[in-house]
């Protein structure tokens, strides 16, 4: 913000040399920038879609209030009159439409005592009974299951026998796999920290520590570590896979001091996601990651970073880049150079046509079509605007809008590829959304103590959410590999990841005596 502090007097201003008004152009125009960005994160909106005002079925809170919450019914014509249907009220009678999964949930009871006023038994009968349904809490959900085991002796040898006790999965531990897939789902589904699960248990009742909790994690990160490797295999073989990268604080430098790491999101055309962590940014991760042979076809999505294209250039992998890190570009310059706004139009045009294939759920073959047909000239019409925005615009080198035109100018190439390619998604969206719990934990815990920490979150993440991506209940997919992983054969392994296990086990999945209990 140098340049917004600096005053010149007439005279200076008079003795400026062209490369030092050149010069403060620069900072002027890096200082407009700055504050336009600084006003957008206070005021402005945040999100790059160009969303279309429709204030044709949008209310406003004050019409909502007007309106008593709820707009008027349609009237409907019966017969020779014009009836107007009831609204129904909740506690009205019956709610037919339940808002839970009654084969899930338990259900409590409780039966009122009939409005009988000054009747005598045998003056009514009941006809029927209506039900209502209200969510409840326990303060703490949490069980200990007592085993009682009978100890008998044998009267003709005074020999006493006594029933094992059920071996847990982790041999010793108190912990039940209810509980132990628990506390993962907590902690990795729902970001709460260890600190914070055990202050709830000795707010339930529960004296345990807290150390116990972290090692019952490392060591159901040990369990699962076969399964989060046979997943890695498979989505590092799939033809088409999309990468990114997102910083962690791992391992102590020093008193007070976090080494800076990375996770490594790779994202599977079967809808697989694996978290491995790397200790740094550097190119050769993504080698070892993937390999040296990317199969034939292969295609990388990524954004800009450029070790991603030194990767493809070494191996030979097609690498396809993200259409809306380039429209992120465009949108950050907006507010410095209205012409901007023309490429986000374009831009737009081009989702327009991947909504549409969306909408219509097409074949690869009518995807591949459609996209030669209507979004090839959208591109080729792109960049013949970035072209001619190059030529008859003098743009300072350090105008965020000359920096957009460069980044997609450089970046045809990868661009262009999913024109041809109906597998190849036209941006990264799907897997920053799949990712988004790596930076949702660390809002909450922060940090890894050590680098093993850190490779043990990636392990569980990777799990957790791609049975989000899957369709499976993490909890139900964790309680059952936790005890099915001991007595699988290590040869098929890549049966007990989430995709394959949901249709392998999930119809029959292993539960918890827990389970059986409730039911």
């Amino acid at each position: 913000m140098a340049a917004m502090s600096r005053v010149l007097s007439l005279n200076e201003a008079a003795t400026l040399r062209p490369q030092q008004i050149v010069d403060l152009s620069c900072e002027l125009a890096a200082a407009r920038q700055q504050l336009d960005w600084f006003k957008r994160q206070l005021f402005g909106q945040k999100s790059e879609r160009r969303l279309v005002a429709d204030s044709s079925g949008q209310m406003s809170l004050g019409d909502m209030i007007d309106a008593g919450f709820a707009a008027t019914p349609a009237e409907r014509t019966v017969a020779a009159h014009t009836r107007r249907p009831a609204t129904k009220q909740p506690d009205a009678g019956d709610e037919s439409l339940s808002f839970f999964d009654a084969s899930r949930v338990p259900v409590e009871t409780i039966e009122l005592p009939a409005q009988t006023g000054d009747l005598a038994p045998e003056a009514y009968e009941i006809v029927s009974y209506k039900e209502s349904y209200r969510l409840a809490q326990r303060p703490g959900s949490y069980v200990v299951l007592k085993y009682v085991r009978p100890v008998i002796k044998v009267r003709e040898n005074g020999k006493l026998r006594c029933p094992p006790a059920p071996q847990g999965v982790l041999e010793g531990s108190r912990a039940d796999v209810s509980f132990l897939a628990g506390l993962l789902i907590d902690k990795f589904a729902y970001h709460l920290p260890l600190y914070r699960q055990h202050q709830r248990l000795l707010d339930a009742g529960f004296t345990v520590s807290r150390p116990w909790l972290t090692q019952l994690l490392t060591q159901a990160a040990a369990l699962l570590e076969p399964i989060y490797q046979a997943q890695l295999a498979s989505i590092a073989a799939s033809r088409v896979k999309s990468m990114d990268e997102t910083p962690i604080k791992a391992g102590r430098t020093g008193a007070g001091k976090l080494k800076s790491s990375y996770f490594w999101p790779i994202y599977g055309e079967a809808d697989e996601l694996c978290f491995p962590w790397c200790e740094s940014r550097e190119a050769r991760h993504i080698l070892m990651l993937l390999g040296e042979q990317p199969g034939a076809n292969a295609v990388l999505l990524t954004d800009g970073y450029t070790a991603y294209q030194r990767y493809a250039e070494k191996t030979g992998i097609t690498h396809a880049q993200c259409w809306a890190h380039t429209r992120r570009k465009f949108f950050e310059a907006r507010e410095s150079e209205p012409i901007a706004e023309q490429a986000l139009a374009r831009i737009g045009a081009l989702y327009q046509v991947e909504a549409d294939i969306r909408e219509q759920s097409l074949s690869r073959a009518e995807k591949r079509a459609l996209r030669q047909q209507r979004s090839t000239e959208l591109v080729n019409d792109f960049f013949h605007w970035v072209n001619q925005t190059f030529e008859r615009h003098g743009l300072l080198p350090s105008s965020k809008l000359t920096k957009a035109l460069a980044y997609a100018r450089e970046r045809r190439q990868g661009l262009s590829v999913f024109l041809d390619d109906p597998d190849v998604p036209i941006d990264t969206n799907h897997l920053e959304r799949a990712l988004r719990p790596i930076p949702m934990g660390r809002k909450n815990w922060l940090f890894c103590w050590t680098e093993l920490g850190a490779r043990q979150v990636g392990i569980l993440q990777s799990l957790i959410a791609t049975c989000r991506l899957q369709g499976v209940n993490p909890y139900d997919y964790l309680v059952d590999v936790l005890q099915r992983i001991g007595q699988h054969p290590a040869s098929r392994v890549a049966e007990l990841t989430p995709r394959q296990w949901k249709s392998l086990f999930a119809d029959q999945p292993l539960r918890s005596p827990l389970h059986h209990l409730r039911a």
